[in-house]
C-alpha cells in the first residue's frame, strides 16, 4: 500500500487504528506512484471484460449436461451460485476500490492475512491459471476441429498447429498494448452475446407461435431426439426441485460453480483501468442482471423448447449443445457450425484473459521476488506490459499439445487441472476472510464502494464455498480432485506458512551476521 501511515508491507501500526474510518480516499493518482501500468482500459472495454468473465463455453456446450442432472431446478442452482459469486465480487470490488492500483486481488490476500498465505495464494493462483490455460488451448484445438468437421473438412492431424498459432495470435495481443487486449475482449464478448440473445429471440418466437418439430439427429448427439413442441409447458412438466435424487441435486452445484469460474477475472483489471472508482462499482454491480439474462434467461429458453428428460448423454459421456438442439429444431440446420465458431470465440476469449492474469499475477510474483533470477521476470516492458511474465506463462501453456502426447503423463495432466479447480475455492475463501480482516482494519473506508451487511453476506459465501468443495466427495469422477486439492493445501500451504514463520525469526541477527532484509 502506498499510504504514508502503512509499513512496508502495507499494513498501518496499531496505533493508526484509532483513525480508521475517518480518512478520506486518497486519490487514484497518489496511489499510482508506483504502478507501472498504463490505465489504457476504458469503460466499455471492463464492461465487456466483465460480461465475458460470466460466460464461457460451458454454458454453449455444458449445460446439457447441468440440467440432466437436476432439470428445470438447476434454474434455482445458478441463481444461488451467481449470487454468492456475486457477494465474492462485492467484497474485492470494495478491497479493489480502496487501493485501485493493485495489479491483482489476491494482494490483498497478503496484506491481511500475511505473507505466508499471500505466497501461497499467489503461487497457487498462477499454477491453477496456466494449467487451465493448458486445457482450453486443448478445447480450442478440439472446437476448431469439430467446427470444419461439420463442413466434411478433416484437420485432426493439425492441432498441434492449430494450438501454436492461437497462442502465438493471443500471446502478441497481450504484448502489444492493454488497450488492444481490452478492445479484442469486446469483440469476443460481442460475438457470445450475440448468438445467446438470437437463440433466446429464436426459443420466444418458438413459444409464441407453438412450434411443432419433427424427431432430429442432432449434431454431437448418438441418438436421434424425439419429436415434441415448444411451450413453458415444458419446463413445468413434472417439476420437481430434486427429480433425479439428492445426490444429483448437490452435484449440480459444483457444475455450476465451475461454469462460473473467473468470474473475478475484472478484479485483475482494476490497476489499468481508466477511472477505476466510477467504472469499477458499475461493472460489479450489473453482474447479477448478466446473470439473470444471459443464464438463467438462456437455461429457460432451452428448457421451453427441449423437454429436460431429452437432454440424455451419449456413449462417451459427452452431451449434445442445448444451443444446437434449439437451432436445429427450428429448422437451421447450419447453426451447429455457428455455435462452434462461436464456441472457438469463448474458449478464445478465456485463454486470452487467462494469458492476461497468469501474465499479471507472475508478473506481481516476481517483482517482490528475493530470488535475482525471477525478478527479472518481474519488469514491465515498454508498451507498458509485463512481457516477460506473459511469455513465460505462455511457454508453459504451449507444453499442452506434447503432455497429451504421452498417455501417462496426460492422465496425471488431468487429475492436476482438474485438482486446480478445486484451489480456485481455496483462493475465494481466503479472499473473503481478508475481506473480513480488511473490515475491521484501520484501512476501512466507510465513503467507499461499501459491501451492504458485510457480516452477514461474507459468511454466506465462505460457508457457501466450503460447501461446494465438499460436493466433490461425492462422486467418483470428482473425488479425486477435492483430495488432490487439500493434499495441495496442506503440503504448498503448509511450506509457506513455516517459510514465513522461521523467516520472520531474526536468526541473522542473533548469529551477529546483521539484520535480515526484509522480505519486501
Amino acid at each position: 500500500m502506498t499510504e504514508e501511515s502503512t509499513d512496508a508491507r502495507g499494513h498501518r501500526p496499531a496505533d493508526a487504528t484509532a483513525q480508521a474510518g475517518v480518512q478520506d480516499l486518497k486519490s487514484v493518482e497518489s496511489l499510482d506512484s508506483g504502478n507501472e501500468m498504463e490505465r489504457g482500459l476504458s469503460n466499455r472495454h471492463v464492461q465487456f471484460i466483465a460480461i465475458g468473465g460470466t460466460i464461457g463455453t460451458g454454458l454453449f456446450l455444458g449445460s446439457g449436461k447441468s440440467i440432466s442432472l437436476t432439470g428445470p431446478s438447476i434454474i434455482l442452482v445458478y441463481i444461488l451460485v451467481g449470487v454468492v459469486m456475486f457477494l465474492l465480487m462485492r467484497a474485492i470490488g470494495e478491497m479493489m476500490y480502496r487501493d485501485p492500483s493493485q495489479h491483482t486481488f489476491i494482494n490483498f490476500v497478503e496484506r491481511y492475512l500475511g505473507r505466508g498465505w499471500g505466497r501461497f495464494a499467489g503461487w497457487s493462483y498462477w499454477v491453477a491459471l496456466v494449467l487451465l490455460g493448458m486445457t482450453e488451448i486443448t478445447a480450442v484445438s478440439t472446437y476448431f476441429v469439430t467446427f470444419f468437421e461439420t463442413f466434411g473438412i478433416d484437420v485432426s492431424a493439425w492441432k498441434w498447429l492449430i494450438e501454436l498459432c492461437f497462442l502465438v495470435a493471443l500471446v502478441g495481443v497481450n504484448l502489444i498494448a492493454v488497450k488492444v487486449f481490452g478492445e479484442v475482449e469486446f469483440w469476443f464478448s460481442m460475438i457470445k452475446i450475440t448468438l445467446i440473445v438470437a437463440m433466446i429471440a429464436t426459443a420466444v418466437v418458438m413459444v409464441v407461435i407453438g412450434y411443432h418439430y419433427p424427431a432430429v439427429q442432432i449434431t454431437g448427439s448418438d441418438v436421434v431426439t424425439p419429436a415434441g413442441h415448444a411451450g413453458l409447458d415444458n419446463i413445468l412438466d413434472g417439476l420437481s426441485l430434486a427429480p433425479n435424487g439428492w445426490m444429483a441435486f448437490l452435484m449440480s452445484f459444483q457444475m455450476v460453480f465451475f461454469a462460473y469460474e473467473m468470474i473475478e477475472f475484472v478484479g485483475v483489471t482494476v490497476s489499468e483501468t481508466k477511472n477505476p472508482r466510477k467504472v469499477l462499482p458499475k461493472a460489479i454491480n450489473q453482474i447479477i442482471i448478466r446473470i439473470l439474462i444471459f443464464y438463467v434467461g438462456a437455461l429457460i429458453a432451452i428448457m421451453a423448447i427441449v423437454p429436460w428428460r431429452n437432454f440424455t448423454a451419449n456413449e462417451d459421456g459427452s452431451f449434445a449443445s442445448p444451443f444446437i438442439m434449439v437451432f436445429q429444431f427450428a429448422g437451421l440446420n447450419w447453426a451447429s457450425a455457428l455455435v462452434f465458431f462461436v464456441v472457438i470465440t469463448a474458449a478464445s476469449s478465456a485463454l486470452n484473459s487467462l494469458l492476461y492474469s497468469a501474465g499479471r499475477h507472475l508478473y506481481q510474483i516476481a517483482s517482490e521476488s528475493d530470488s535475482p533470477v525471477l525478478r527479472k521476470v518481474g519488469v514491465v516492458s515498454s508498451r507498458k506490459v509485463p512481457a516477460r511474465a506473459i511469455l513465460v506463462s505462455a511457454a508453459l501453456i504451449i507444453m499442452s499439445p506434447i503432455i497429451n502426447a504421452f498417455p501417462q503423463v496426460s492422465s496425471a495432466f488431468v487429475l492436476f487441472s482438474s485438482a486446480s479447480s478445486a484451489v480456485f475455492l481455496f483462493i475465494y475463501i481466503l479472499t473473503m476472510v481478508a475481506h473480513r480482516r480488511y473490515r475491521r482494519s484501520a484501512d476501512f473506508a466507510p465513503d467507499g464502494f461499501v459491501m451492504p451487511a458485510w457480516k452477514v453476506t461474507n459468511t454466506i459465501a465462505i460457508v457457501f464455498f466450503v460447501f461446494v468443495y465438499a460436493t466433490l466427495f461425492l462422486a467418483d469422477d470428482t473425488r479425486g480432485s477435492g483430495i488432490a486439492g487439500l493434499v495441495w493445501l496442506v503440503l504448498f500451504g503448509g511450506y509457506c506458512l513455516l517459510h514465513e514463520r522461521f523467516q520472520n525469526r531474526d536468526l541473522r541477527a542473533a548469529l551477529g551476521q546483521g539484520p535480515r532484509r526484509d522480505a519486501h
